[in-house]
């Protein structure tokens, strides 16, 4: 009875002991570490994880020491080691995980011209995905070596892994060439998080990149996911690879006899009131000049693709309301001129009629020596001649 209770006394107070020293150091880091937010972070990150570890590694050590033998011993322990091994799973992975989040914290990418930070967070994010599933996979790995059996068949596991390896690559083919192509994006920085973008001829922002797909927000909410492979296999137009600040146009009709310069003038006021403009470029020019109307367009700039849609439809709206306003006669109008065709057709109808012959040149297999030549080699076997291009095959078994 004195073994008994040695052991369960042994054990809780190696349990209360790693308790304690968990705490402590929580409180001490938190203290010491007020003016550093790193330190806090992991203080608050890292103590369930830390917690959790030590106590199981504590409690385990107590049994080997305190308990003697007993039914069932070998299970326990057996069972507090994996209990272990996933502790220290979790607790590297809360560790890489917070240093993870600083940097993401430090390198945020709400503030203009962010290219850099966006390329870091992309890259964060990616490693982040990659971590996690490295962890789990030793994780379990290591788990399972703890049973002897297993361990047993390492040998030929190991001997067959080449042909295992084909058999999975020639399955997995598609998932693991996702998985590349997320690999290859983080490293090209061919896109990045909130790049603007357009595939499938959508207009959206890139929201999240995992190693197998991408998810894009389109402009009304929408979600468009994509495998990464896309990406890496066809076209797509990316508006912010070098630079966030973006050019657009805003196209308007008018008359032929609209004026220019008030036009020009009245684009730049617009530009100069409104706060989505960026200084960069305002210039009003036309395109095209057909069909009884001219094309003005007005080219703008804005710091980014959301505040050039606005801009661009700002602009757009002022111009109409503005030739409303002071050029009504330069509206777009549709001119109709109307004849009498009926005086002029008549001496046409009367040649006709009094023209009973055709020219031999208005014929290619007859009216002439070469035209007889052609109807005879074109038109020998059947008697037919065909027109030329226009007939075509019967489809076969008619």
């Amino acid at each position: 009875m004195s073994d008994v209770l040695t052991a369960v006394l042994g054990v809780a107070g190696a349990a209360v002991v790693a308790i304690v020293i968990v705490e402590a150091s929580r409180w001490v880091m938190i203290r010491i570490g007020r003016g550093s937010g790193l330190v806090v972070n992991l203080a608050k990150d890292l103590h369930k994880p830390l917690l959790v570890t030590l106590t199981l590694v504590a409690v385990q050590q107590a049994i080997r020491v305190y308990a003697g033998e007993f039914a069932g011993r070998a299970s326990v322990v057996h069972v507090l080691v994996i209990a272990c091994i996933a502790a220290s799973a979790w607790l590297v992975a809360a560790l890489l995980l917070a240093l993870e989040d600083v940097a993401l914290a430090r390198w945020r990418t709400d503030v203009p011209d962010n290219l850099r930070r966006r390329r870091i967070k992309t890259q964060v994010v990616m490693l982040r995905r990659i971590t996690v599933a490295s962890i789990v996979v030793i994780t379990v790995g290591v788990m399972l070596m703890t049973f002897p059996e297993i361990r047993a068949l390492g040998a030929s596991v190991l001997a067959s892994a080449g042909l295992l390896s084909v058999i999975a690559a020639l399955a997995a083919q598609s998932t693991l060439g996702n998985v590349f192509a997320g690999l290859q994006l983080a490293v090209s920085d061919a896109i990045r998080v909130d790049d603007v973008v357009v595939v499938e001829q959508e207009w959206g922002r890139i929201e999240e990149i995992t190693l197998t797909h991408v998810a894009v927000q389109i402009w009304d909410d929408r979600r468009l996911i994509l495998p990464t492979s896309y990406f890496t296999t066809k076209p797509f137009q990316n508006w912010t690879r070098t630079s966030s600040a973006l050019l657009g146009t805003a196209e308007v009709d008018v008359d032929w006899s609209t004026p220019i310069e008030p036009l020009r003038a009245e684009l730049r006021r617009l530009c100069e009131a409104s706060e989505l403009w960026d200084d960069r470029v305002c210039v009003l020019q036309v395109t095209e000049a057909t069909g009884g109307m001219i094309r003005l367009r007005a080219l703008v700039s804005a710091a980014d693709a959301g505040a050039l849609w606005d801009l661009r439809c700002l602009i757009r709206e002022g111009l109409v309301g503005w030739v409303w306003e002071n050029q009504r006669g330069a509206l777009p109008r549709t001119r109709t001129q109307l004849y009498d065709f009926d005086d002029e057709l008549a001496p046409m109808r009367q040649a006709r009629k009094m023209s009973a012959e055709v020219s031999e040149d208005a014929r290619v297999f007859s009216g002439g020596h070469d035209g007889e030549a052609r109807g005879a080699a074109f038109g020998a076997g059947d008697g037919h001649v065909a027109e030329p291009g226009g007939p075509h095959p019967a489809p076969a078994g008619r």
